[in-house]
């Protein structure tokens, strides 16, 4: 097939991250079908909005955003069988009349079996991917209306991290994961000579990115698993929902003429359970080196 293997662009820094990062969406460039070009609302955080050439693969060729990372997938084995172990009946043993009621259990959209405790399933195997016993590329998604429990393990999944927040009743209740002491070690990992040592070992020695996803600071989520959750654009945004919900009144600055732009809190939304890194994160490469991209464009 033609235009699987190019030569990278090198002009400059920023173009060769930039074409590392480039997908492309196989579809004749000749028709001109607006659908397959347009943006999605499941491609927010994922994919950048800006960067995509101008003419005939518009739209068509798409730039990953900043944080993005894909899946490079895990064996499903282990999983199924920790789901045998932990009340997950297999599908031949089950009978629809004595539980109508039952959810069903994917694994990379095979029915493997149904439980009737979806609810501490889900809450079980998000703590071990949490606590890194079980991979970060796991994708859990517990569909409540259609009475679903899918697993993805696969590669090929687009993902991108963003901050936890705890839920866990207690005086920490609706606050980040990311506390103090996680910025105190990621200041000290700066004192850490690792010169000369491979990359193995380095996440070793140093904390870094990998132990906050160690640490279940930090969580990659799919965008399916993404429908699933409540992300708050930004930890002012999750105390000023805390402080709603307390009973707290919120009063609106208006005398700092360089705040961010944002709506008041929701009464509706019960509980956050994710957190955007920061809102910049949805631009890539090239697209985030623009100089003030959230103002309109100067005359020219």
């Amino acid at each position: 097939r033609a235009g699987v293997s190019q030569v990278l662009n090198r002009f400059t820094y920023a173009a060769c991250l930039s074409h590392l990062r480039r997908t492309n969406t196989p579809i004749g460039r000749d028709g001109k079908i607006a659908k397959p070009r347009q943006l999605h609302n499941s491609h927010w955080g994922l994919v950048c909005p800006a960067e995509t050439p101008e003419g005939q693969a518009c739209g068509l060729v798409k730039n990953l955003s900043l944080m993005t990372y894909v899946s490079v997938g895990t064996p499903a084995g282990p999983i199924i069988e920790f789901l045998y172990q932990r009340a997950v009946e297999i599908i031949e043993e089950y009978d629809p009349k004595t539980n109508p009621n039952a959810t069903k259990v994917f694994v990379n959209g095979q029915w493997i079996g149904v439980t009737r405790d979806a609810a501490s399933l889900h809450e079980t195997i998000l703590y071990l991917r949490r606590h890194d016993t079980l991979s970060f590329e796991i994708s859990l998604i517990r569909d409540v209306r259609a009475r679903e429990f899918r697993i993805f393990t696969d590669c090929g999944r687009v993902m991108r991290p963003v901050f936890v927040v705890n839920n866990a009743p207690g005086e920490d209740q609706g606050k980040l994961m990311f506390k103090r002491e996680h910025v105190e070690r990621l200041q000290a990992d700066g004192d850490i000579d690792t010169t000369g040592i491979s990359e193995e070992d380095r996440d070793k020695v140093v904390f870094g990115w990998t132990g906050l996803v160690a640490s279940g600071v930090v969580e990659y989520l799919d965008a399916e698993e993404e429908e699933m959750t409540m992300i708050a654009m930004s930890p002012e945004d999750l105390d000023e929902h805390r402080a709603m919900r307390q009973g707290h009144t919120i009063v609106d600055d208006n005398t700092d003429p360089h705040r961010r732009f944002k709506s008041k809190p929701n009464p509706a939304i019960r509980q956050y359970t994710h957190c955007e890194i920061h809102p910049s994160q949805i631009l890539s490469v090239c697209a985030s080196i623009i100089p003030f991209p959230d103002h309109n464009q100067s005359p020219r």
